[in-house]
Protein backbone atom coordinates (compact mmCIF):
# COMPACT_ATOMS: atom_id res chain seq x y z
CA UNK A 1 0.00 0.00 0.00
CA UNK A 2 1.26 3.42 -0.75
CA UNK A 3 -0.09 6.78 0.75
CA UNK A 4 0.86 10.10 -1.52
CA UNK A 5 0.32 13.31 0.47
CA UNK A 6 0.33 16.65 -2.26
CA UNK A 7 1.36 20.05 -1.18
CA UNK A 8 2.66 23.10 -2.11
CA UNK A 9 -0.87 24.06 -3.51
CA UNK A 10 -3.18 27.71 -3.23
CA UNK A 11 -3.58 30.96 -4.94
CA UNK A 12 -1.07 32.58 -7.29
CA UNK A 13 -1.24 35.58 -9.91
CA UNK A 14 -1.85 34.75 -13.37
CA UNK A 15 1.80 34.50 -14.59
CA UNK A 16 2.90 33.24 -11.29
CA UNK A 17 4.77 30.11 -9.76
CA UNK A 18 4.05 27.31 -7.70
CA UNK A 19 5.68 23.85 -6.94
CA UNK A 20 3.89 20.85 -6.19
CA UNK A 21 5.12 17.87 -4.00
CA UNK A 22 4.22 14.47 -3.91
CA UNK A 23 5.46 12.09 -0.74
CA UNK A 24 4.91 8.67 -0.22
CA UNK A 25 5.18 6.16 2.40
CA UNK A 26 4.54 2.59 2.48
CA UNK A 27 6.49 1.71 -0.67
CA UNK A 28 9.40 2.98 -2.44
CA UNK A 29 8.33 5.20 -5.48
CA UNK A 30 10.72 3.85 -7.66
CA UNK A 31 9.16 1.15 -9.32
CA UNK A 32 5.90 3.36 -10.16
CA UNK A 33 5.06 5.43 -12.77
CA UNK A 34 4.64 8.54 -11.16
CA UNK A 35 1.89 11.23 -12.84
CA UNK A 36 -0.11 14.37 -11.93
CA UNK A 37 -3.67 14.73 -13.26
CA UNK A 38 -6.21 17.81 -12.10
CA UNK A 39 -9.77 18.19 -11.96
CA UNK A 40 -11.26 21.55 -12.52
CA UNK A 41 -14.93 22.37 -11.22
CA UNK A 42 -17.33 20.42 -13.63
CA UNK A 43 -14.86 19.10 -15.73
CA UNK A 44 -13.63 15.01 -15.50
CA UNK A 45 -9.99 14.62 -13.86
CA UNK A 46 -7.66 14.74 -16.76
CA UNK A 47 -3.78 13.89 -17.20
CA UNK A 48 -1.40 16.79 -17.07
CA UNK A 49 2.40 14.83 -16.85
CA UNK A 50 3.97 11.63 -16.17
CA UNK A 51 7.32 10.70 -16.03
CA UNK A 52 8.98 7.15 -15.83
CA UNK A 53 10.56 5.27 -13.09
CA UNK A 54 14.23 6.28 -14.43
CA UNK A 55 13.02 10.18 -14.45
CA UNK A 56 14.32 9.66 -18.12
CA UNK A 57 11.05 10.34 -19.65
CA UNK A 58 8.44 13.01 -19.36
CA UNK A 59 5.02 13.76 -21.32
CA UNK A 60 2.29 16.52 -21.30
CA UNK A 61 -0.81 17.55 -21.92
CA UNK A 62 -0.50 20.22 -24.88
CA UNK A 63 -1.71 22.73 -22.30
CA UNK A 64 1.00 22.50 -20.22
CA UNK A 65 3.57 22.33 -22.22
CA UNK A 66 6.81 24.63 -22.23
CA UNK A 67 4.86 25.99 -18.86
CA UNK A 68 4.93 22.95 -16.25
CA UNK A 69 7.77 20.45 -15.41
CA UNK A 70 7.30 17.51 -13.41
CA UNK A 71 10.36 15.78 -12.23
CA UNK A 72 11.55 13.15 -9.13
CA UNK A 73 13.87 12.52 -6.26
CA UNK A 74 13.69 8.98 -5.77
CA UNK A 75 16.10 8.79 -3.03
CA UNK A 76 13.76 11.24 -1.25
CA UNK A 77 10.91 9.46 -2.03
CA UNK A 78 9.10 12.44 -3.84
CA UNK A 79 7.92 13.56 -7.02
CA UNK A 80 7.73 17.55 -8.32
CA UNK A 81 5.58 19.72 -10.20
CA UNK A 82 6.81 22.86 -11.26
CA UNK A 83 4.11 25.22 -12.51
CA UNK A 84 5.44 28.36 -14.22
CA UNK A 85 3.58 31.42 -16.17
CA UNK A 86 0.43 30.02 -14.47
CA UNK A 87 -3.36 31.00 -15.99
CA UNK A 88 -6.65 30.72 -13.93
CA UNK A 89 -7.54 27.66 -16.25
CA UNK A 90 -5.07 25.53 -14.33
CA UNK A 91 -7.59 26.45 -11.25
CA UNK A 92 -7.98 22.93 -10.14
CA UNK A 93 -7.28 20.36 -7.70
CA UNK A 94 -4.00 18.61 -8.57
CA UNK A 95 -3.92 14.81 -7.79
CA UNK A 96 -0.81 12.54 -7.30
CA UNK A 97 -0.82 9.14 -8.88
CA UNK A 98 1.43 6.20 -8.72
CA UNK A 99 1.02 3.14 -10.89
CA UNK A 100 2.38 -0.18 -10.87
CA UNK A 101 0.97 -3.12 -13.04
CA UNK A 102 -2.60 -3.44 -11.73
CA UNK A 103 -1.60 -1.08 -8.57
CA UNK A 104 -2.74 2.74 -8.74
CA UNK A 105 -2.76 4.93 -5.83
CA UNK A 106 -4.34 8.63 -5.44
CA UNK A 107 -3.08 11.43 -2.92
CA UNK A 108 -6.32 13.54 -1.68
CA UNK A 109 -5.41 16.64 -4.03
CA UNK A 110 -4.41 20.26 -3.49
CA UNK A 111 -6.01 23.00 -4.78
CA UNK A 112 -4.25 25.61 -7.09
CA UNK A 113 -5.99 28.65 -7.43
CA UNK A 114 -4.92 31.49 -10.17
CA UNK A 115 -6.66 34.56 -9.67
CA UNK A 116 -5.40 37.93 -9.68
Amino acid sequence: QVQLVESGGGLAQPGGSLTLSCGASGSTLSSYLMSWYRQAPGKERELVAVITRAGDSTNYADSVKGRFTISRDNPKNTVYLQMNSLKPEDTAVYYCNARLSVFNYWGQGTQVTVSS
